[in-house]
């Protein structure tokens, strides 16, 4: 049984994200991505970034379509995904680089808090860390299509919500991230690019 997922978002955003990956992730070796989703950008990705070893993870649920994805394109630098949950649960090894796309806004914030702690443990120093997603710039949206979307997101789960590009940029400045770059992207999304600097790792969620 085929239990692929199909996303249209991410068959949408998937071009223009790549080209920003191409110039960040020209040296990367080894790169984990958050949140792999249905899987696509997964497998998109490590079919256009040939050098690249791309471990996929997520929760348990979500990894059935990630994996369905991955033996379809028989490529074989996508790794099979971690049970990662942010709060808990991380792969005992560190990487080059890390990816996630449309996160920030569906975890929690103090889920926020945690990927970035842990991702201070499990990125080597001089690493990168890029996020796709939407953002609001000094408490306001940027469209009324982000708005609208915010309120949906709200009316699902109250923890749910675009983030505050500025709480991002500190919260990652805390975890020994410094922000290198903030892309404009279609549909009212940015592509944010941080890099580690430090190996700051622990942080309560009061932040």
């Amino acid at each position: 049984m085929n239990e692929k997922k199909y996303s249209p978002a991410c068959e949408r955003n998937r071009a223009p994200i790549l080209e920003k990956l191409k110039h960040y992730f020209d040296t990367v070796q080894e790169v984990l991505e958050i949140g792999s989703g249905t899987g696509q950008h997964a497998v998109f990705f490590a079919q256009h970034l040939p050098h690249i070893h791309w471990y996929t993870s997520d929760r348990d649920e979500n990894h059935s379509s990630i994996q369905a994805w991955i033996e379809e394109t028989e490529l074989p630098r996508i790794h099979s995904p971690y049970s990662l949950d942010v709060k808990s649960a991380w792969p005992e090894r560190l990487f080059d680089a890390a990816f996630t796309a449309n996160t920030c806004h569906i975890m929690a914030w103090d889920e926020v808090i945690c990927m970035f702690n842990g991702l201070s443990r499990h990125i080597n120093t001089d690493g990168l860390l890029v996020i796709y997603g939407p953002f609001n710039y000094l408490g306001q949206y940027t469209s009324p299509s982000n708005e609208a979307f915010d309120h949906s997101l709200q009316n699902q789960a109250p923890h749910m919500g675009l983030r505050d590009f500025e709480k991002i940029k500190d919260l990652g400045a805390h975890c020994g991230f410094e922000l290198v770059a903030d892309h404009d992207m279609p549909a009212n999304n940015r592509l944010l690019v941080f890099k580690k600097t430090t190996n700051t790792s622990a942080l309560n969620k009061s932040v």
